[in-house]
């Protein structure tokens, strides 16, 4: 499947972030569209294009924005997430970098369409260059009157805040990074209501991903059968993919979704010379892990749903036959038991007990019964936590023990011949798991 680059068209020019640069391209021709189109029109489109969020969940995009309540007597508001932290992800940031005024370009569009007069920019506060970036091109816009007051004259007010966040990864999920958006301690708020009716300042707010609203202008400009052209029938359109690990030749290549990891390796130049792939994870660290045996599903929402897995942020990180599955799994829980954010018992206690247990493992020093402790600490996790970081760090392990379990026996000193059930009582919702 060839590549389709589209938000990555124009990288290899030194100013594709400002106006000028983006200009040359059909820069700002979507936004005089939309101005002349009734909002409610751009809905309409987004919704037929197919377009889901490529943030990891993947709803619709359209429909989501119809969500908002209109001519309700509040202001309404759009949140972008550049809060960019999955490990493994590595999308966003060279999009806010090199595509800049595509995302801002998407942020008035969408802004017009959900009646929004301003818009807020949340990046992690980890990458302060991403930040300087944005505000330059931010003013680069004021400047040349795609913002500010009555825009290209059509009556028009729209304003744009960067928002620089304090590198916590819960502020990745939306409600929580309203919370961090509004001066509060970033955690998850009780759905619902959802954002759409009571998000920031209690308003109507739409909240996507970087990726998702950097590609309106696009879909905008050429219509929803052009970006529906690309991909699958439940899995439309183009996808940044960020392939990093073990390869020869790691980056971003911009496909349709349905392009298999095969096809992804190939370009990446394959699995770094005298090595062997051992297992790859689609979509970030949150989603289970696949082996050779699966390079050839399509990397699509329905793909991935077929192989016991999920797309999530369709960044794959490979791995060769030098990694531990126990070290890889343990350096997870690591990160998630640090990032919990507390609020809840089951993700607060839970993480802390898997992580014990996996560094138990690791060492050599873990017990036959610490297998079965781990299994039902996951499934005690996985769908009841607050938010969803629960759910991320009750994923890896029963995956593993899928492919890996005789690693795992290996550090319980006990016969691979244990009788032991790794997908016993894990349950992924909505996800195939044999």
């Amino acid at each position: 499947m060839p590549l389709t680059p589209n938000l990555t068209a124009h990288w290899n020019e030194p100013d594709s972030y400002t106006v000028a640069g983006y200009e040359r391209h059909h820069g700002y021709e979507a936004l005089r569209k939309a101005l002349e189109m009734n909002p409610d029109d751009i809905i309409d489109v987004v919704k037929e294009s197919g377009l889901r969020g490529r943030g990891g969940a993947g709803f619709p995009t359209g429909l989501k924005w119809s969500f908002v309540p209109q001519d309700d007597g509040k202001p309404h508001y759009l949140v972008v997430n550049g809060d960019e932290s999955e490990p493994g992800s590595c999308k966003d940031v060279p999009l806010m970098l090199a595509s800049s005024q595509h995302l801002i370009e998407g942020m008035i569009v969408t802004s017009f369409a959900i009646r929004a007069h301003h818009a807020f920019l949340y990046i992690r506060g980890e990458v302060p260059h991403v930040i300087r970036r944005m505000n330059e091109a931010v003013r680069d816009a004021y400047k040349a009157g795609y913002l500010g007051k009555n825009i290209l004259g059509s009556g028009y007010d729209m304003d744009i805040t960067v928002h620089a966040g304090a590198g916590a990864y819960i502020c990745g999920e939306e409600t929580a990074l309203l919370s961090s958006l509004e001066g509060m301690r970033g955690q998850p708020r009780l759905k619902p209501p959802f954002p759409a009716v009571a998000g920031l300042y209690a308003a109507p707010t739409v909240v996507n991903n970087v990726e998702t609203i950097a590609s309106v202008p696009a879909i905008l400009r050429n219509g929803a059968d052009w970006y529906g052209s690309f991909g699958t029938e439940k899995s439309k359109g183009i996808k940044v993919f960020s392939v990093s690990g073990h390869v020869n030749n790691p980056g971003i290549f911009e496909a349709p979704l349905g392009i298999t990891m095969r096809e992804l390796l190939g370009y990446a130049g394959g699995v770094r010379d005298g090595h062997k792939l051992k297992f790859f994870v689609p979509g970030g660290s949150s989603v289970p892990l696949l082996t050779e045996e699966h390079l050839d599903a399509e990397l699509s929402y329905e793909g991935m749903e077929a192989v016991g897995t999920m797309l999530g942020t369709a960044t794959p990180m490979v791995f060769d036959e030098t990694v531990s599955v126990v070290r890889a799994i343990t350096g997870w829980l690591d990160f998630y038991k640090h990032e919990s954010c507390g609020k809840c018992t089951p993700c607060r206690e839970g993480t802390w007990w898997i992580d014990q247990l996996l560094h138990s493992l690791q060492a050599g020093t873990g017990k036959t019964e610490d297998l079965k402790q781990l299994e039902e600490l996951c499934a005690q996790i996985l769908g009841r936590s607050f938010c969803a970081l629960g759910d991320a760090a009750a994923t890896p392990y029963p995956a593993a023990m899928k492919y890996f379990a005789n690693e795992f026996e290996d550090g319980t000193h006990i016969s691979a011949n244990a009788q032991f059930n790794p997908a016993a009582s894990i349950v992924f919702p909505g996800v195939t798991t044999s």
